[in-house]
Order: C-alpha cells, then structure tokens, then sequence
C-alpha cells in the first residue's frame, strides 16, 4: 500500500513537472498582463526594462536560468560609482541591506556598477504570475527607494550614515 501510494506520488510529481511552462514563458506573460513595456535581449533569456520611479530612472532585468530553475531580477543603478566614492557607497549599500528582508544591494568593485537583485529558485515547483509579481514590484520599489541615498553619497558630500538617516522608514 506505501509503496503504491509513493509511485502515484512520483508519477503526479512528474506530469506536473512535465507541464510546467518554462520560466521565461512565465516571465513574458506576466509582463504582458501586467501592461508592462519590455524588450527581449536575443539569446539570453533575459527581458530588459526600462523603470520610471518616483525617484529617479534605472533599468531592470528578469533572467530566466531554465537548467538551474531559478529566476533573478536585477534593478541597475544607471551610473558607475567613481573610484574614490565606492568605499563610502559600499559601506551605505552594507548598511541598508542589514534591515533588507527580501533581496540585496550589489556593487561590482571593479567598475561600480550598483544593482539590486531578487531571486527564487523554484526547483521542484513551478513559477507563478504572482511570485513573479512580488519579484518585480519588490525589486523596483526597493531601488527606487533607495535612489537618492545612493546619489546623495555619490554625487554630493553626505557620509554613508548621514545618507541613511535621511531615508524614510
């Protein structure tokens, strides 16, 4: 009896599987029902948008990893971080992440490149129009917020601290 019932576990585990659209699908038909405006990067599974924010502009990616099972949204300051602001950056970026539930602040050291990323792995399960909308919207609203603390730092005299202070909760 345990047995039977473990093979018709595994045989329901993998129809549903084998059913499953592909990440990218998922990713393209929610940004379509959602009204969003995108553009496919050829050969990468990865959609490019363009964000508009209460504060600012940046651009944000959705990369569908289909072997992995994982989908990543990334949220990209649109300028490098200068060489001698990059210590002070990081130590902001450093500071906000530690109350940060979901998702992180990056910075590329190398060119200083600042991004924010949200991901999910859904191996074993599949991708829904609704985790993809808590994805996008998260990872958007959390960069947006931020902007200006990360320009404060980089374009003006504010340490990392005096940056924070002025974000609102």
């Amino acid at each position: 009896m345990v047995a039977a019932q473990h093979d018709q576990q595994v045989e329901m585990e993998a129809s549903s599987t084998a059913e499953q659209q592909p990440l990218f699908d998922v990713l393209v038909k929610f940004l379509e029902e959602d009204g969003w405006v995108y553009k496919e990067i050829e050969h990468r599974q990865v959609l490019a948008l363009g964000i508009e924010g209460n504060n600012g502009r940046f651009d944000c990616y959705a990369v569908a990893r289909e072997v992995e099972q994982q989908v990543t949204i990334y949220s990209v300051f649109p300028v490098r971080v200068p060489d001698h602001k990059r210590p002070t950056i990081s130590t902001f970026l450093m500071m906000v992440n530690y109350g940060i539930i979901i998702g992180n602040f990056e910075l590329n050291f190398y060119d200083g490149e600042i991004r924010y990323k949200t991901s999910l792995d859904v191996e074993g399960d599949r991708l829904t129009s609704a985790l993809t909308q808590h994805l996008i919207y998260i990872n958007v609203t959390t960069m947006d917020k931020f902007l200006p603390g990360i320009m404060s730092v980089i374009y003006g005299s504010l340490s990392a601290e005096e940056a924070i202070s002025r974000i609102d909760p």
